[in-house]
């Protein structure tokens, strides 16, 4: 398949030789569940995704590793061919960079390991909202290493519970499926001490959930 046009930055590898290397690792990761032509294909499709908002092209293969993987898990899950024995939610806003952030940030807080969480954007920001990453380090949470990710159908697919946060109809609908939608506003432009009320609130909605499919699946 054609390989994305990356410039190699100086001092930087090839970024083709890193894809290449990381749809090695994935390819012995997902060996059983997919053949090596859609692991690569999945790769490579999540760096040509990341690459369209990314501001620094340095990180992008190990970025798209990291999303690629992911996306992977997600397909075999809802093929079945992968178990998940704990709820799946996926939590969608526009750009991915604030409040579905932290809302993932927040439930996989409180749920200590009891569910699993993705999340995306229906149009991905080059970076996290810097008011955000300062609102959630003052509750020891780190999001640094989050980086906004475009809505797929995979991750969809495999969730169980998806709750959106003002994406419109971007999100595909499929049968079995529980649906939210959490009404809260966008922190881009806001001052910390919104931001900070728009944590808190979403805080409080991410106990709540955690309670209730914790309990569904005691």
């Amino acid at each position: 398949m054609s390989q994305p046009d990356a410039p190699v930055m100086p001092g930087v590898r090839n970024p083709h030789d890193l894809l290449h290397a990381a749809a090695q690792r994935l390819g012995s990761q997902f060996a059983g569940h997919f053949a090596e032509e859609t692991i690569e294909r999945y790769l490579f499709e999540s760096y040509i995704a990341l690459k369209r908002t990314a501001k620094i092209a340095a990180y992008l293969p190990t970025l798209a590793e990291t999303f690629a993987q992911d996306r992977l898990t997600a397909l075999a899950q809802s093929r079945g061919t992968l178990d998940h024995e704990v709820p799946e939610v996926l939590l969608v806003c526009v750009q991915n960079a604030g409040r579905s952030q932290m809302a993932a940030a927040l439930i996989e807080h409180h749920a200590q390991g009891r569910i699993h969480v993705r999340s995306a954007g229906s149009r991905p920001a080059p970076e996290l909202e810097p008011t955000v990453l300062e609102v959630m380090a003052e509750v020891d949470l780190d999001l640094s290493a989050q980086f906004p990710k475009p809505l797929t159908d995979d991750v969809v697919r495999a969730a169980d519970v998806v709750i959106t946060m003002g994406c419109g109809d971007a999100c595909p609908i499929y049968p079995g499926k529980t649906y939210l939608d959490w009404a809260l506003e966008d922190p881009e432009g806001k001052t910390l001490n919104e931001v900070r009320r728009i944590r808190d609130e979403i805080e409080t909605r991410a106990r709540a959930l955690v309670d209730e499919l914790t309990q569904r699946n005691a």
